[in-house]
């Protein structure tokens, strides 16, 4: 992809994610992820209705009349995206692939966070950690995270979400704001996502695709594994061989939904040809 057809494909998530995290995402954004607390910002002269225990006794005794301490939410976080780049999120039978889908939803939680002054920082991943981008603020960081997510190119295509979790607890020590998106066609990372979500508020974002989740009966069949470039020829015929893959597929999700709900942390289900728009705010208002 040259220079001028990323900035044009760059500007085009901008225009379409700022424009969806401005208008519905802020809001939500906001009073779904608090901050850490509430930091001292001024005095001012006691109002009817205002708390009496805020009262400033030192300068009301100095003023002889009331004055309060007003506080203000400390609202600065730092918000971690992991983005799965394995081979099997270069697929989609629908209009999108996932990791197209992937990139706007990444795009769309970064502004959301921008309009909130909060840090964003990004860790790429397959089986290994592809790339590690230190939070920042600015619209600048922002636009360099899309086009990461818009052009790198994995030295890997297989997966290991428990790499993930270990890195982002090696790196990430103050409490963070994390979403990891991915298909999760991995395993044993539940013991890893588990430590991460003691210390972190962890989000897990499964992208896929309808067909992913059974073979239609095609007859004999030459596929090819993404994530290990394997050639195969698959009788699509056979029930058992449908009948396998369909549990295969079926336990990775229930691996999953298990794994997050029993470590306390959120998570989406978000199929390339719904709209993640409306996914993503009803996890918000859920919470």
């Amino acid at each position: 992809m040259d220079t001028k057809e990323l900035l044009k494909k760059v500007r085009k998530i901008e225009i379409k994610t700022r424009r969806l995290s401005n208008h519905i995402f802020g809001g939500e954004y906001h009073s779904t992820f608090k901050g850490r607390g509430m930091t001292f910002s001024e005095v001012r002269q006691y109002q009817i209705g205002d708390d009496v225990r805020n009262i400033d006794w030192n300068v009301t005794a100095r003023y002889n009349e009331p004055y309060i301490k007003v506080f203000e939410e400390e609202r600065e976080l730092t918000m971690m995206l992991m983005v799965d780049v394995s081979g099997s999120e270069m697929f989609g039978t629908e209009q999108l692939f996932k990791n197209e889908v992937i990139t706007e939803i990444a795009a769309t939680l970064a502004f959301s966070a921008t309009q909130n002054n909060d840090k964003i920082g990004l860790v790429l991943f397959s089986d290994t950690i592809e790339l590690y981008i230190p939070p920042k603020k600015s619209r600048s960081h922002v636009l360099r995270i899309i086009r990461e997510l818009i052009e790198f190119k994995p030295k890997s295509k297989q997966t290991n979400v428990a790499e993930a979790f270990k890195f982002l607890s090696s790196v990430t020590k103050k409490r963070a704001i994390v979403f990891v998106l991915s298909d999760f066609i991995s395993e044993d990372y539940k013991q890893t996502l588990k430590i991460a979500a003691k210390r972190h508020d962890v989000t897990g974002i499964r992208v896929y695709d309808k067909s992913e989740e059974s073979i239609p009966n095609l007859g004999m069949v030459q596929m090819q594994d993404e994530e290990t470039g394997e050639l195969m020829l698959v009788n699509t015929s056979s029930k058992t061989v449908r009948a396998n893959y369909s549990k295969y597929y079926q336990d990775k999700v229930n691996y999953y939904k298990d794994s997050f709900a029993k470590s306390g942390a959120g998570s989406i289900d978000c199929r390339v040809d719904e709209s993640y728009v409306k996914k993503l705010l009803g996890y918000f208002k859920r919470r």
